[in-house]
């Protein structure tokens, strides 16, 4: 919430007081049983959730220590009403407050800032493939080429499709190498389903020795499903017992006099064994992560080494939101709670700083996964090799995170230096328009902060109901969009009563207390762009927002941009050496950026749409179940009649109607 919120709301509680929180009391009806405790403010927003092995003692600390924290004390004057829900153990009571801290963020609480979404490498298929399904398979005849050849490739997300998955990786890249591996040692296919349904030659990748071509039936399904579960076993870190297969198979094939199949076998085998050597870590568990942590600056860095079947998977660092006064123990606590919450916990976990509650702590992980979970604070040897490497990393990516807000502070400070603002921006949200030839417009909106672009509050528009091409126009709608509900809120909007604004003063005009408002907006066009947001910023009555053009120079480079000043009219030429150009830039490149992806997408989907909509017979379900057979347009259009087919509820009258469409 910003500054102009905070404001509005302290003059809301003013007004309309609410009698302070008694907390001797409330504490005199609490239980000493396990649980967990929720603080809200005045505004019902959520300050604090905690855990407690005894809620009575624990809550009463807050309300009959004489002398505490400043931070604790800011936060205890705050509170206007609390919760409580008992638990069994302290163990449970500790997965809820993780729970609760991850989906509610409150104010006061080390928040871990995850994208909740992680690699991973997927197998299809419904279960791993063996030889004797895959034999079977061949004798009932399978119902898929695709399902009886299944691929392994990279995912993220949702883990809904059926098949294997193998991690959490801690990169994109860590996902890449291992299927590099994969695929240079067993030879699995890694295409889509679509690509391999339709083709008639092998591709590229059998050329180079990373594919046995199923697509053309150059394997036979046994030994692909041999080389499947031998995959598989590989990536399940039994790479002994593949090497022991391989080895009894090389000697058969040898006894066998196939000295061809024998060479092949004997030179996977030597690529495996090297595969090993170069990636297994002396000293590392089986599964094991190691985190350190680190804080400098108001930032605190958590840095985990991944360690899974012996072999290492590369590092992760993670920066979690800091309340002040927060210490490394805390941090690793909170940390461990919430980022093993919805993933795989290895069976050792070592940290740099003892947790606090270590035992609750394990034995929460140790009930969450099923299995025994050690917490390892006290180590010799290479687990404290491995330690001190983790907290090293932990203060390089500290040090350069401290670095890059530095930086980019002082880039907005100069922004604010060079439009003359009284204060330094808060919030910058630029608005860019993207179309093609008039088609599919889409207008953007980025958010920027001291802590670099907000992702979350990242905005598209699909314009609708201007003339085709009118930049104008659709610039004009964005923001229209964009500030109808904030102006409704605060009662600037047409027909809706005016909320009080904050009073006047010699050397600052008034200015209407808003919610969610930027300090500065910028507008990717030159002065006719500009004049359609003043135009819409004052048809809904919104007063006292900055408005400033990017326009692009005479020669269209990085650094020439000419900034145009809303209200004034005044250019400014910023150049390519000053550090406020260098953020405009930043700004203005992302939301061009964003315009682009959201217009390609609706003008794809746009053109696939029409082009089947124009077919009789094809509707809604057809074109969904067609796009998606053939993995889009491009697919769909080198189709044969007989491939048309196989798709459920595609008759031969209406595939060959589909045919016509596509080529005459």
């Amino acid at each position: 919430m910003d500054r102009l919120a905070l404001a509005y709301h302290a003059r809301m509680r003013e007004t309309h007081a609410l009698p302070s929180f008694d907390g001797k009391a409330f504490v005199r009806t609490l239980t000493g049983a396990p649980g967990v405790y929720r603080m809200f403010d005045a505004r019902d927003e959520l300050l604090y959730v905690g855990k407690a092995g005894n809620l009575k003692k624990r809550v009463g600390s807050y309300f009959l220590k004489p002398k505490m924290d400043p931070r604790i004390a800011a936060m205890i004057a705050q509170i206007a009403r609390m919760e409580t829900t008992v638990t069994r153990t302290e163990a449970e009571a500790l997965l809820l407050e993780a729970q609760l801290i991850k989906s509610l963020k409150p104010r006061y609480n080390i928040v871990l800032r995850d994208d909740k979404s992680y690699p991973y490498i997927h197998l299809t298929g419904e279960k791993p493939p063996t030889a004797r399904g895959a034999r079977a398979a061949a004798r009932e005849g399978a119902a898929s080429p695709a399902a009886e050849f299944p691929r392994l490739a990279f995912h993220r997300g949702a883990r809904s499709a059926g098949g294997r998955y193998f991690g959490p990786f801690p990169s994109a890249g860590a996902v890449r190498e291992s299927l590099d591996l994969i695929q240079k040692l067993f030879r699995i296919r890694n295409c889509e389903d679509s690509y391999f349904r339709n083709r008639s030659r092998p591709c590229l990748q059998y050329q180079i020795h990373r594919c046995t071509a199923p697509c053309v039936g150059l394997v036979t399904p046994a030994d692909y499903a041999e080389d499947v579960r031998h995959a598989t076993m590989f990536l399940e870190g039994r790479g002994g017992a593949v090497m022991d297969e391989l080895v009894a198979t090389m000697v058969q094939a040898s006894a066998q006099l196939q000295f061809e199949r024998a060479a092949q076998i004997r030179d996977r085998i030597a690529a495996v064994k090297r595969v090993q050597a170069r990636h297994y870590v002396q000293g590392a568990s089986a599964d094991m992560d190691v985190i350190a942590c680190a804080i400098g600056g108001g930032i605190a860095c958590v840095s985990v080494l991944f360690f899974r079947n012996g072999v290492s998977l590369g590092s992760r660092d993670f920066f979690p939101r800091l309340p002040s006064a927060a210490d490394e123990a805390a941090i690793v606590a909170s940390f461990i709670a919430q980022y093993y919450l919805e993933r795989p916990v290895p069976a050792e976990l070592v940290v740099s700083h003892a947790p606090q509650d270590c035992e609750a702590l394990a034995e929460a992980l140790s009930g969450h996964m099923k299995r025994a979970i050690a917490i390892k604070t006290s180590v010799r040897g290479d687990r404290a090799r491995f330690r001190d490497l983790a907290m090293r990393n932990a203060e390089a990516a500290l040090a350069s995170r401290v670095a890059s807000r530095q930086t980019l502070l002082a880039r907005f400070e100069a922004l604010r230096d060079l439009l003359g603002l009284d204060e330094t921006p808060q919030r910058i949200e630029c608005f860019d328009i993207s179309h093609t030839m008039g088609e599919a417009t889409v207008a953007s909106c980025v958010v920027f902060g001291p802590e670099g672009p907000e992702t979350s509050q990242y905005r598209r528009f699909n314009i609708a109901g201007i003339t085709p091409g009118d930049d104008y126009a659709a610039m004009r709608q964005a923001l229209q969009r964009r500030f109808r509900g904030t102006a409704t809120a605060i009662g600037t909007a047409p027909g809706a009563a005016p909320e009080t604004a904050a009073p006047a003063s010699a050397d600052k005009p008034a200015r209407p207390l808003m919610a969610g408002m930027p300090d500065l907006l910028l507008i990717d066009g030159g002065a006719g762009q500009v004049r359609q947001a003043i135009d819409a910023l004052n048809e809904l009555g919104v007063e006292g927002v900055p408005i400033v053009g990017v326009a692009k120079g005479e020669a269209r480079r990085a650094g020439d941009e000419t900034l145009i000043l809303g209200r004034s009219g005044r250019t400014l030429y910023p150049g390519p050496a000053s550090p406020a150009s260098h953020l405009i830039q930043a700004v203005r490149d992302e939301s061009h950026r964003f315009a682009i992806t959201g217009h390609r997408g609706r003008r794809e989907k746009a053109r696939e749409a029409s082009t089947l909509q124009e077919i009789a017979g094809v509707g809604a379900r057809r074109r969904s179940a067609l796009l998606r057979h053939f993995g889009g347009l491009g697919g769909l259009s080198r189709a044969g009649i007989e491939e048309l087919m196989q798709v459920k509820g595609i008759s031969r009258e209406l595939a060959e109607r589909i045919y016509a469409t596509f080529h005459g």
